[in-house]
């Protein structure tokens, strides 16, 4: 089992070549395995970095040009004087807002992160200071006075993965049900099938405006907090339909002799639902849940920023309209840290969805 699970995380893999060439074992089959998976990927990463520096420099030179004929031509040759000294000093305020090189873009991710154990700072004292108070208030029944100031970068990110999660959880409770009583019966897969290929491909604005025309009615008298409500549902209906389709056809295809045995053993509904139809769709099941966390964290961050809610949409858009010097560097270290989180989200599926299949096989 614990050598399963290092396969699975990928950690045997990585050892394994070292351990081969450090003890002589097949020298050239393991040399060109750590080439082709890591050291080739690495040199990868190496160009990506020098191929974006070369680019981000083109443009800050192209534009920084741009703005000295600009005021050359408005101006004259004094004002033109005056605002290339401006940027070769690296002054903030007049430097050319293009695509941030690599270095910026670092210098962005240390100042967010700085800017997080600002407002972690704060917190504390705010919940120290009002820590008596808020003692006081649960004793009367009262709700906590809570610090309700600008949350950081990694607070957004957090608020992004609770709503993510909110929302996958939404869409397996609607979608795995669902699908096991259509994929059941060939008469409702027949039925049905018109109204999820119509649904499929709504777009994620549309999902938004019609969860908020609902929950602005039903909740219309109530203190939740809606715009996490909205932004959740609307993730969960948008991402829930390959786990429903997957369902449907892992029940639909299970092995008729499963079928024929429970029917022989005279299951009742239940039974041969957990006992045989669950387990044999399970892998189609956990497709469907992988691509459905997938799709789930994609749309997330457009309604989000559609909804303004709070998280890493928000913090995108609220950036894009900011238009600081450095707003573009914190866009393109909360894209990295978007894909990278979708990544590693994808990465845990997989494992568990491969875990599963190890147990399956050995039970």
């Amino acid at each position: 089992m614990k050598d399963k699970i290092l396969q699975l995380t990928g950690i045997q893999s990585f050892l394994s070549p070292w351990v081969n060439i450090f003890k002589g074992e097949e020298t050239k089959k393991n040399i060109n395995i750590l080439l082709k998976s890591y050291i080739f990927p690495l040199l990868s990463i190496l160009l990506f970095v020098l191929v974006w520096h070369t680019g981000a420099t083109y443009l800050y030179n192209k534009e920084a040009t741009s703005k000295i004929e600009k005021a050359r031509a408005e101006r004259g040759e004094a004002a033109a004087l005056e605002v290339q000294n401006c940027i070769y000093s690296g002054e903030v305020g007049c430097q050319p807002n293009t695509l941030p090189s690599p270095a910026k873009v670092w210098e962005a991710y240390l100042s967010l992160l700085a800017d997080h154990k600002i407002i972690s700072g704060k917190k504390e004292a705010f919940a120290k200071k009002v820590e008596k108070t808020n003692a006081k208030r649960a004793e009367q029944g009262k709700a906590a006075i809570t610090y309700t100031g600008r949350p950081s970068f990694v607070d957004q990110i957090g608020t992004s993965l609770k709503t993510v999660f909110a929302g996958f959880l939404l869409a397996a409770f609607i979608a795995i049900p669902i699908g096991i009583i259509i994929g059941l019966s060939s008469t409702l897969r027949t039925s049905m099938n018109w109204l999820i290929q119509i649904l499929k491909p709504v777009s994620p604005v549309v999902w938004l405006l019609l969860v908020f025309m609902i929950v602005k009615t039903l909740m219309s008298d109530s203190d939740m907090d809606k715009s996490f409500m909205i932004s959740f549902i609307s993730v969960g209906l948008c991402s829930m339909w390959a786990t429903l389709v997957n369902t449907s056809m892992g029940v639909s295809t299970v092995d008729k002799d499963f079928v024929n045995v429970a029917k022989v053993l005279k299951l009742s509904i239940g039974q041969n639902i957990f006992k045989v139809v669950l387990p044999s769709s399970l892998p189609m099941i956990f497709t469907g849940l992988r691509i459905t966390l997938s799709v789930a964290w994609m749309v997330l961050i457009a309604i989000e920023l559609l909804a303004q809610s709070p998280g890493l949409g928000s913090f995108v858009w609220e950036e894009f309209q900011n238009g600081a010097n450095d707003s573009n560097a914190k866009i393109i270290v909360a894209m990295f840290v978007i894909g990278m989180i979708g990544f590693g989200l994808d990465r845990i599926m997989m494992v568990i969805q491969k875990m599963m299949s190890f147990n399956k096989e050995v039970a």
